[in-house]
């Protein structure tokens, strides 16, 4: 009955996969990432293209060199086959278009050696042809042999400064582990801090259903936290309809006393209106648009700067696959039409660029 229950609990993590595929013997996808990338997959609209992400998979695998797919490279090829199928690119287009797609972050830093070196070595030319367009070196050696050595006191230094808000705010100290994290995985270690930072470590004393679940109108828990120490949470209301940034009031009471919140419905954000709206242009060079859809994770440029062709302008990001946009040609940046942590739809217009000999 436990394992019943549990089961319950996560549900909606189940993907629908219930039982064997035998064309795995086709795109040769590991077991642990094939629920994962239908996930993805259905998070970036492709649901209902599940069996071509399937198909480019195998693809994208034979263009990266039939590579041996454990995390994170089998990661790589999962992210090449969403931009495929995204793009509508088979693999002859990829290797045709090489020069000029903004390719997902994950398959740049594959192919420029950041997580080692296949089996087999790079596939030429498409290696050489994107990083031409990415402006970076290839590393033909161990990827950590040239990195500096890391002061791990000063590190812990500069995360406690960085996240000094959370300390104040939260009584959240940096531990050795948050330091080693920050070392490693620096972007994904500042994702988790965020977390925490607005949230709270309090949110390890939630139970479990209720964490993964919404609390229905009227219903009541108890959360434990610390020996003796018990705070009733009840939910009283919810407003029926949300604002026009798809926000709801929700009033609690906390043992007793009547609190609000103000929530997110994301079951309504595909109705909630995306700020850059104007389309790419294919007829003018300067148009630079979202090959993928996602947020605006970084923005390294602003109207009136002169940029180079292959220069980074922006990063995007969706569910742990980030793609970084670069410039096509040389020229000034006329409009920036996108701002950090907002949503784009593919082929949206991010970025118009003046042609360099039109400046």
């Amino acid at each position: 009955d436990f394992w019943d229950i549990v089961r319950g609990h996560y549900a909606p993590f189940e993907q629908g996969a219930r039982s064997t595929s035998s064309d795995v013997f086709l795109h040769q996808m590991p077991g642990g990432q094939y629920t994962n990338l239908m996930f993805q997959s259905q998070s970036l609209g492709l649901a209902k293209q599940w069996k071509d992400v399937k198909k480019a998979y195998a693809e994208a695998n034979q263009l990266l060199g039939d590579i041996i797919k454990v995390t994170p490279s089998s990661k790589v090829v999962g992210d090449l086959a969403q931009f495929m199928v995204t793009n509508k690119l088979d693999g002859q287009a990829v290797i045709d278009r090489a020069s000029e797609l903004n390719l997902p972050k994950s398959v740049v830093e594959f192919l420029q050696g950041q997580i080692g070196q296949p089996v087999g070595g790079f596939p030429e030319p498409l290696r050489s042809q994107i990083l031409t367009r990415a402006g970076l070196s290839p590393i033909d050696e161990r990827p950590g042999k040239g990195l500096e050595p890391i002061n791990f006191a000063d590190l812990k230094k500069k995360l406690e400064k960085k996240y000094e808000v959370a300390r104040m705010q939260h009584a959240i100290s940096i531990s050795e582990n948050d330091v080693l994290s920050a070392a490693l995985y620096p972007q994904v270690f500042n994702e988790y801090m965020q977390f925490r930072q607005k949230y709270s470590d309090e949110v390890a004393f939630l139970p479990t259903e209720i964490f993964l679940h919404p609390m229905r109108m009227g219903e009541e828990y108890s959360v434990p936290l610390e020996k003796g120490k018990l705070l009733f949470v009840k939910l009283i209301s919810v407003t029926p309809e949300a604002d026009e940034r798809g926000y709801r009031e929700l009033y609690f009471s906390l043992n007793g006393v009547t609190r609000l919140v103000r929530v997110l419905d994301r079951s309504i954000s595909d109705q909630i209106t995306v700020k850059t709206s104007e389309k790419v242009n294919p007829a003018k060079a300067g148009h630079v648009g979202a090959s993928m859809p996602g947020t605006v994770a970084e923005i390294k440029v602003r109207p009136g700067q002169k940029i180079a062709k292959g220069q980074t302008l922006l990063i995007l990001s969706a569910m742990k696959m980030e793609t970084v946009v670069s410039a096509s040609i040389d020229g000034v940046v006329e409009r920036v039409l996108c701002e950090l942590g907002d949503l784009v739809a593919s082929e949206d217009l991010l970025i118009d660029i003046n042609p360099a000999e039109q400046t």
